[in-house]
């Protein structure tokens, strides 16, 4: 089931998508194509199996955190980025692949928007390719893309030797500027116009994939992304409830934080219930 706040999401009935066989469509995940981010339905997946600790899951958010926020302050995101993937250090590759297709029908599925994703079918219905394209771990990406029937995902690569996690990043976050530069890498591999492509976005940090493509579209825009829009003419799509949602729009990093500090609550009261 598709995420539809408010009940059923109708597109305009005018909007349509042109063939063309050097077009494609990009889509950012979190808070894009889901609800959320999609990251921490993954580690609370895990931690409700007693993958780890909710000690760990919070440290692990507190990462994910300074890495948003150092990204969108455009500071040093080194240290950050060698953390990232710290919680499935020592892990194999294939369990958690296992466990994330898993964790998508839990999680995930139900937090799919339902517009978003009628957007994308948009393109494809025009014999166009669809590519989601986020910081998320690549494998989770692959499944989102896979379960969601699109044509791939491009993603943070995490280093793995001998089909285990080391707990560092391959490469840098795709995240800004190194989304841009994933997307102009896949538009040369595949034979792409970038002017005859569409990029769909929640966040401010995607205006270098945006300006890539030809046809920008804000999805569930921030601030600075909505004002932005406005600015180049932009398409906007808000399928979220209410004003107050569409004319805030929360970060998502504290969205995160505020959300791991209940689960990391629920799970400290589980865990003591059960002692």
């Amino acid at each position: 089931m598709s995420y539809e706040p408010g009940g059923a999401v109708e597109l305009d009935r005018e909007l349509q998508v042109p063939a063309d066989p050097t077009a494609a469509a990009f889509f950012d995940v979190d808070n894009t194509m889901m609800v959320g981010a999609s990251i921490f339905h993954f580690a609370k997946g895990l931690a409700s199996r007693d993958f780890f600790s909710w000690r760990d899951l919070a440290r692990f958010t507190t990462r994910q955190m300074r890495l948003r926020l150092t990204g969108e302050s455009h500071g040093d995101m080194h240290s950050s980025r060698e953390s990232a993937l710290a919680f499935v250090a020592g892990k194999k590759v294939a369990e958690i692949v296992s466990l994330g297709e898993d964790i998508y029908d839990e999680e995930m599925s139900g937090r799919i928007w339902s517009g978003t994703l009628a957007l994308a079918r948009l393109h494809q219905d025009a014999g166009q390719r669809v590519w989601l394209v986020t910081a998320t771990p690549v494998e989770l990406a692959t499944i989102i893309a896979r379960r969601l029937e699109l044509t791939g995902a491009l993603g943070t690569v995490a280093e793995s030797e001998d089909g285990v996690y080391t707990g560092r990043l391959v490469g840098e976050v795709l995240h800004g500027e190194a989304k841009a530069a994933a997307v102009r890498s896949l538009a040369a591999r595949e034979g792409l116009d970038l002017a005859h492509c569409s990029a769909y976005s929640d966040s401010i940090n995607d205006l270098p994939m945006l300006s890539l493509v030809g046809r920008a579209v804000a999805v569930n825009p921030d601030s600075a992304l909505r004002a932005e829009a406005k600015r180049h003419g932009w398409e906007i799509r808000d399928f979220r409830t209410g004003r107050k949602a569409a004319r805030i729009g929360i970060p998502a990093a504290l969205g995160l934080g505020a959300a791991v500090g209940g689960v990391a609550a629920g799970l400290a009261a589980r865990r003591r219930l059960a002692s």
